[in-house]
C-alpha cells in the first residue's frame, strides 16, 4: 500500500460523503467525478448497490464502471510494485476481528419513540456491524432499560468485546445525532459513573485496542503501579472505562468495591464459576445494578456452575442456591442417565425446558452456524484414537501396578489384617513403599489427612504424561534434585526391562531419540497425517499443554524438514502478535507449536486449515477455544480437527468425561435433547458407573474398546436398526412372493452386503497403516439433533401398522387376494412367536422378560439380541 492511500484508510467515515437511496444523484455524482475522495475497497461499488432499494437505476454507465476498475487495478498493482518490487497482488491475511462496513451510514435508536432522551449507537459504529451485533447491542440495551444483568454468551469469534463497546457508546458515551449536530453526554444518574471492565491479563490490550478503533472514551488500565493515580482521576470524575485484569480485582478488589461503577462487564465470565474462589467473592462486593458476563462457554463442567455466574449478573433469577439443586441440578443429571426410568426422563425433559425459558429472559447465546456459518466453509471435529506403541503399552501397566495406585485401586476392600474396616481406613491409609507417596510425604512419614486420596492427581498427571510420549515421565533438570530423584526412581520402576530401549532413566537431549517415533503411537499417527497434509498446502496449527512435548515436536518438525513457528508461555507478549501476523502472511510457514495455555486467548490464526490437539484436556471448552484459534471470521478454507488420544488409556476417559459435560451443558443452557450414552452420574456416589470414582480412574483399558463400546455401540447401533428396518421394508416392499424373485432378491441383498464389508475392510485396512484403532466425529456424538430422534420414534412405531401397509401394498400389486386384516394377523402371530422365542432363549416367561425389557438398558437389549442372532 503507498503512502498516500494508507493516509486516506486513516480518515473517518464522516469525512466522505454517505451515499443513501434519497440522495441516488449525489451517488451518481461522485463515481462520475475524475478525483475520487479516497480509493474505495475493492467491493464498496457492489455492497453499496446492494444496500439501495433500486440499485439498477442507481448503476453508473458502463464506461465509467470500466474506468473505476481500471483505475483500480493499475493503482493496486502500484501498490504492490511499491510494497515488495514485483507486479503480483497478494491478498494479506487479517489477523484482527475486523469487518468491512456492511451497515447504511446511520445510528441505531435503542430506546422507544417517544423516550427522551434517544439512546442511540453512532452512525460511525453501526456502519460496520453485522446484523447479529446488532441483535446483540439490543439485548444488551433491553436488559439495561430493566436495571438486570445478563451474559452475552456468542462463541468464540463473532465479536462480543465489539458490541459491548458499541452498547456502552449508546448509553455512556459521547452519542452524534444526524448529521452535524452537536455531541450530547448521555447520563442517566445524575453524574457519569465510570465502566469497569474485567478481563484475563493476555487481553487487555485488545481491549484498549478495541476502544480506540471503535468508540471515544478515557480509558484506563488499572493495574501497576498506577493504581493509585487511577483512583484518584476515578474520584475527579476524569475517566469514562477502567479497565483490570482477574489477578488484580483479585487482589485490590476491596478498593475497587468503593467506587460506584455504573456498568461492570466481566469478560470470559466462566471464570466466576466457583462460588468458592477469592475472585468470585471479590466480585459480589461491585456495587452496580448492571452486570454484565461475555462468555462462549456459559457452562464447562457442572451445571451448578450455571447457578453460581447467573447469580452474581442477576442475583435471585434462578432461586435459592439449594431449590437450583434440587429443581434443575439433579433431575437433569439423574435423567441423562442411559438406564433411567421413563418418569425420570420426563421430569427432566420438563426441567430443562422450564430452565432454558429462565435462562432465556438473561442469556443470549448464539453459534457461529447461527450467524456467520454463510461466510465461512465449516469445521469438521474428528476423536482419533491412536494405538500406543508395545513398549507405550507395558509401561503403562506396569505404572497401574505400582503400590501407591493400587493402594487407590483397592481402598474399598476388606482390610487383609482381618479387621471389618475397609483397606483405607486400616493398613493401607498409608504407602510407605510407594515412590510418589513417600516423596509427597518426605517430612510427614505418619501420612496426611487426606491419605491416600492426596496421590490421585500426581497418579494421573503420571498415567496422561505416559499416554503421550514415554520421555515425559523422566526427571526434569530444571526440578530440584531430590524430586528429580524420585523421578528417576519412578521411571526406573516404569520401564522395567524396557529401560535400555528408551535411553536409560534419565531425561535425553538425543535430538534423534526425541524426534523419532517409533516409541510413541501419537507421534506415529501424526507423522503420516502430516506428510499428507503438507502435500496439499495445509497449514497446520498443533497445540499441547506440555511445553516439554512441544519440545520433543520441535524437535519432529526439525527432522522431518517442516517450516515451523512456536509460541508458548516464555514467548514475550510483545512477540506473540508479530508471530501470528508471520504465520498467517507467510506461505513457506506450515506449522504452529503452540501451548494449549498461552494460545487460549486473543490469537487469530486463520490462515490454517488444520488444528491437531495432541493431548486433551478435562475441561471441554479448553479444546474448543483451541479449535477457534483457526474457526472464526476470515478462515477461507474448511477447518478440519484431529484429537488425538491414546486409545486404552485415561485419555479415553478424559474424552467421554467431555462428551458428558458438552451434553449436560446443551441440555441446561439450551434444553436440546440428547443421546443417553453414560450410565454414571456426576457427583452421586450410587451412580459412579464408568466415568466416575477412583476405581474407573486407575481402570486397565489397554485391552478394550471403552470410548467405542460407550458411545458407537449404545449410542448408534439403535439409528442403525431403525434404518435396516427401512431398508427391509423397502426390499419387501418391492420383492415378489415368489420364490424365484426371492432368491434375486436376496442374491442383491449379499451383493450389498459383501460390497460394504469390502468397503469397511478398507477403512479398517487404511486406519491400521495409520496406527489409528478407530475415529469418529465429535459433533456426531454430541449433538443429538432432535430430528433424528424424530425419525427414530417413527422407525420404532412403525412395525405393526407403516410396515404393514408397505407389505400389504406390495402384495396387491402382485395380484395376491389376501386380505388386510389377515395379513396383519398372520404379522402380529409372527412377532409373537418370535418375542415368545426370545424369552425362551433368556430362560423367562413373556410377562417376566416383558418386564424385564422395562428395565434393562439399550446395551443390556442390544446385547441379548445380538447372543440370540449368533444361536
Amino acid at each position: 500500500m503507498s503512502f498516500t492511500s494508507f493516509k486516506q484508510t486513516l480518515k473517518r467515515c464522516s469525512d466522505f460523503p454517505n451515499p443513501s437511496p434519497s440522495q441516488p444523484s449525489i451517488l451518481n455524482e461522485d463515481l462520475q467525478s475524475p478525483q475520487l475522495p479516497r480509493k474505495p475497497p475493492k467491493s464498496s461499488l457492489s455492497q453499496q448497490l446492494q444496500r439501495l432499494q433500486d440499485p439498477e437505476s442507481l448503476s453508473p454507465p458502463k464506461q465509467i464502471q470500466e474506468k473505476i476498475v481500471k483505475e483500480n487495478t493499475q493503482r493496486d498493482g502500484d501498490d504492490d510494485d511499491e510494497e515488495s518490487g514485483i507486479g503480483i497482488s497478494r491478498e494479506p491475511v487479517s489477523t484482527h476481528f475486523q469487518f468491512d462496513p456492511t451497515g447504511p451510514f446511520e445510528p441505531i435508536v435503542l430506546s422507544s419513540p417517544h423516550e427522551s432522551p434517544v439512546v442511540q449507537v453512532p452512525a460511525a459504529i453501526n456502519c460496520r456491524l453485522l446484523e447479529h451485533q446488532r441483535e446483540g447491542v439490543r439485548f444488551l440495551y433491553g436488559l439495561y432499560k430493566k436495571n438486570h444483568g445478563g451474559i452475552l454468551g456468542d462463541d468464540m469469534g463473532l465479536g462480543k468485546t465489539i458490541q459491548t463497546i458499541a452498547f456502552l457508546a449508546a448509553v455512556v458515551g459521547d452519542v452524534a445525532e444526524n448529521g452535524d449536530s452537536k455531541m450530547l453526554k448521555r447520563d442517566f444518574v445524575g453524574q457519569k459513573n465510570p465502566v469497569l471492565i474485567i478481563c484475563p491479563t493476555s487481553i487487555i490490550q485488545n481491549w484498549e485496542n478495541e476502544f480506540s478503533k471503535w468508540a471515544k472514551f478515557n480509558v484506563s488500565v488499572y493495574q501497576g503501579a498506577n493504581s493509585d493515580l487511577i483512583i484518584e482521576k476515578l474520584e475527579s470524575h476524569g475517566i469514562d472505562v477502567v479497565i483490570t485484569s482477574f489477578d488484580t480485582f483479585r487482589i485490590h478488589g476491596e478498593i475497587l468495591s468503593e467506587v460506584d461503577w455504573h456498568i461492570v462487564v466481566v469478560d470470559e465470565a466462566h471464570k466466576l464459576k466457583n462460588d468458592k474462589s477469592k475472585l468470585y467473592s471479590a466480585c459480589l462486593g461491585i456495587k452496580t445494578r448492571n452486570r454484565y458476563g461475555l462468555t462462549g462457554t456459559v457452562m464447562q463442567n457442572k451445571i451448578m456452575e450455571l447457578f453460581n455466574l447467573f447469580d452474581w449478573v442477576a442475583p435471585g433469577s434462578l432461586g435459592t442456591r439449594e431449590h437450583f439443586r434440587d429443581f434443575y441440578d439433579e433431575p437433569l443429571k439423574l435423567g441423562q442417565r442411559s438406564s433411567a426410568p421413563e418418569r425420570f426422563i420426563q421430569v427432566a425433559d420438563e426441567r430443562k425446558q422450564h430452565l432454558a425459558s429462565v435462562l432465556r429472559r438473561y442469556l443470549l447465546r448464539r453459534t457461529k452456524e447461527e450467524t456467520i456459518g454463510h461466510l465461512m466453509m465449516g469445521k469438521e471435529d474428528n476423536v482419533v484414537f491412536c494405538a500406543m506403541s508395545d513398549l507405550q503399552r507395558r509401561a503403562y501397566r506396569r505404572m497401574l501396578q505400582l503400590p501407591d495406585i493400587q493402594c487407590l485401586v483397592n481402598k474399598d476392600l476388606p482390610c487383609s489384617c482381618g479387621s471389618p474396616l475397609k483397606q483405607v481406613e486400616c493398613c493401607n491409609r498409608i504407602v510407605p513403599n510407594g515412590i510418589i507417596w513417600s516423596y509427597l510425604h518426605r517430612e510427614n512419614p505418619d501420612g496426611c489427612d487426606s491419605c491416600p486420596f492426596c496421590l490421585v492427581l500426581p497418579c494421573l498427571v503420571k498415567l496422561q504424561q505416559l499416554s503421550n510420549h514415554l520421555e515425559l515421565i523422566k526427571p526434569n533438570p530444571k526440578d530440584d534434585i531430590e524430586k528429580q530423584k524420585k523421578d528417576a526412581e519412578l521411571a526406573s520402576a516404569v520401564f522395567g526391562t524396557d529401560i535400555q530401549l528408551v535411553g536409560g532413566n534419565t531425561q535425553s537431549e538425543s535430538f534423534m531419540n526425541l524426534s523419532d517415533v517409533e516409541h510413541c503411537g501419537k507421534m506415529r499417527a501424526l507423522e503420516k497425517l502430516m506428510s499428507s497434509w503438507v502435500l496439499h498446502g495445509d497449514k497446520i496449527l498443533l497445540f499441547s499443554y506440555s511445553v516439554r512435548m512441544l519440545d520433543i515436536l520441535e524437535k519432529f518438525l526439525i527432522r522431518k524438514g517442516y517450516c515451523f513457528s512456536r509460541l508458548d508461555g516464555s514467548t514475550p507478549t510483545s512477540s506473540r502478535q508479530p508471530l501470528v501476523d508471520d504465520f498467517n502472511s507467510s506461505p513457506s510457514k506450515q506449522v504452529f507449536l503452540i501451548s494449549t495455555r498461552a494460545g487460549g486467548l486473543g490469537l487469530n490464526l486463520v490462515s490454517a486449515n488444520r488444528v491437531v490437539i495432541f493431548d486433551p484436556n478435562w475441561n471441554p471448552a479448553q479444546d474448543l477455544q483451541a479449535q477457534d484459534r483457526s474457526f472464526r471470521y476470515g478462515q477461507k478454507r474448511h477447518v478440519v480437527v484431529f484429537r488425538l488420544l491414546a486409545a486404552g488409556s485415561l485419555e479415553e476417559l478424559v474424552y467421554s468425561r467431555q462428551v458428558y459435560k458438552q451434553q449436560l451443558s446443551n441440555i441446561a443452557v439450551s434444553g436440546k435433547m440428547e443421546k443417553r450414552y453414560f450410565e454414571g452420574v456426576q457427583d452421586c456416589k450410587e451412580f459412579q458407573g464408568e466415568l466416575f470414582g477412583i476405581s474407573n480412574l486407575f481402570r486397565d483399558l489397554s485391552d478394550k474398546l471403552f470410548t467405542s463400546e460407550i458411545i458407537e455401540l449404545n449410542g448408534q447401533q439403535d439409528q442403525n436398526q431403525g434404518n435396516r428396518n427401512n431398508q427391509t421394508a423397502d426390499k419387501v416392499g418391492k420383492c415378489s412372493p415368489s420364490k424365484q424373485e426371492n432368491e434375486t432378491s436376496s442374491a442383491e441383498f449379499e451383493g450389498c452386503r459383501y460390497d460394504n464389508m469390502d468397503v469397511a475392510v478398507s477403512n479398517k485396512t487404511m486406519l491400521e497403516a495409520l496406527g489409528i484403532v478407530y475415529t469418529h466425529r465429535n459433533e456426531d456424538v454430541v449433538n443429538y439433533r432432535p430430528e433424528v430422534q424424530a425419525k427414530k420414534d417413527m422407525t420404532v412405531a412403525e412395525p405393526d401398522s407403516t410396515q404393514h401397509q408397505r407389505v400389504t401394498a406390495s402384495v396387491k400389486r402382485h395380484g395376491d387376494s389376501s386380505s388386510d386384516l389377515s395379513d396383519r394377523k398372520l404379522s402380529l402371530s409372527k412377532k409373537k412367536s418370535q418375542y415368545s422365542r426370545l424369552a425362551q432363549f433368556m430362560g423367562m416367561t413373556d410377562i417376566k422378560f416383558s418386564k424385564w425389557l422395562l428395565s434393562a438398558s439399550n446395551s443390556e437389549r442390544e446385547k441379548v439380541l445380538l447372543d440370540y442372532k449368533k444361536q
